[in-house]
């Protein structure tokens, strides 16, 4: 048995660093509109795991991760630029972090004592009231026409294209800088959420959800879980705003509306709720699906190129029809999301080859054996 686990360690280490290895490779190999979309999909992980915590381990219904996600790149844009304080942009990055937990922390009073379908509500509120300050607070936010995102800057290096740099040969700009930072960002994301659900507090999270009269009676605090678990949820969500806001170099309030939270709730139903790695499937999946369209609207049957009029489907709109339909096929066929699928295959497969080879059976017959008679009784 130990060897076994040995062994399946062994594998496990060996895709991990594959993996780790072909994704620190790619900026040498792929253009920026591939990197984009990686970038985009890494920022929408982050914020993926952090709803999955809330909704899939918790059990905790959020329709208004958008507005944290808003404040923490705002948050950033502010601290960071002018008019602002203009603190440096890596103590900014970290106060906006710290900005949504806190306003994470000023719902979750609400959190502790609502929940259900009367929490999705109360955070639904929240996506329009943001929406509202985002438009109206100018001398903050800059209005309907956004600002402008500082780049940000670690120990004098910047990750921008303002400064020349060349790595074996390949010149190095804003994406290729901004991709080695995302993937550092997603690592800590991964280890510190998968040490939360492996620990006590998944376990006590996971209780609140199965029954909450249960978890108390085991002596978990269920307000004050519950409220915990809406704090770390939007401080993983601010950390995803500050993710899209240096991928996107400029942020508007339209794009942190009801539609993205709607796209993130796509994105851990997809992936599989409760799941660190489904999250991130589902985040890449929901993500990467409107912009192949769009580059690619030109050669897909149905589909019309962005800027067209004729009356067909654009490809976002393709995309959000491709992706409703999904979580339609998933809630039917595979309620655990791709990470459930993925897993249950691959147990099949390993029981597979586990399963010896069938043997012929069938002995060669024998000539009956004489019955024995039953011994008489003595007199």
């Amino acid at each position: 048995m130990s060897e076994r686990l040995s062994r399946a360690r062994a594998i496990r280490l060996g895709w991990t660093v594959a993996t780790v290895t072909v994704l620190c490779a790619l900026p040498f190999y792929l253009d920026a509109f591939w990197l984009r979309i990686g970038l985009f999909s890494m920022a929408a992980a982050v914020g993926a795991v952090g709803l999955g915590l809330l909704s899939g381990t918790a059990g905790q219904l959020s329709l208004g991760h958008a507005f944290f996600l808003a404040v923490g790149a705002y948050g950033y844009v502010w601290l960071a630029g002018e008019p602002g304080p203009g603190l440096p942009t890596a103590v900014a990055a970290v106060l906006a972090v710290l900005l949504a937990g806190a306003a994470g922390g000023l719902f979750s009073p609400v959190a502790g004592r609502v929940r259900g379908i009367y929490l999705g509500v109360a955070t639904l509120a929240l996506v329009f009231l943001g929406h509202h300050v985002l438009l109206t607070a100018d001398s903050v936010t800059g209005g309907f026409n956004g600002r402008s995102v500082p780049p940000l800057e670690l120990g004098g290096f910047s990750f921008s294209a303002d400064s020349e740099l060349t790595l074996l040969g390949v010149p190095f700009g804003a994406e290729e800088r901004l991709w080695y930072l995302g993937l550092a960002l997603l690592a800590v994301t991964w280890f510190t959420a998968r040490g939360l659900l492996r620990g006590r507090p998944g376990r006590a999270l996971a209780a609140l959800r199965d029954s909450e009269t249960a978890a108390a009676v085991m002596g978990v605090d269920v307000s004050r879980h519950r409220s915990a678990a809406f704090v770390v949820s939007s401080m993983y969500a601010g950390l995803a705003g500050v993710m899209l806001a240096l991928s996107f170099r400029r942020v508007v309030p339209d794009y942190f509306g009801l539609v993205l939270s709607v796209d993130y709730l796509a994105m851990i139903v997809i992936g599989g709720l409760g799941s660190v790695a489904g999250a991130t499937a589902g985040a890449v999946f929901v993500t990467a699906l409107p912009l192949l369209m769009t580059r690619y609207a030109d050669q897909l049957p149905l589909v019309a190129a962005p800027g067209t009029t004729d009356g067909t489907v654009g490809p976002t709109e393709a995309a959000r029809y491709l992706y409703g339909a999904a979580i339609v096929l998933i809630l039917l066929f595979a309620p655990d999301g791709l990470h459930g699928l993925v897993r249950r295959l691959l147990a099949r497969l390993r029981s597979r080859r586990a399963s010896p080879p069938p043997t012929n059976t069938t002995s060669p017959s024998l000539p009956p054996t004489p019955a024995v008679p039953a011994k008489e009784p003595t007199p």
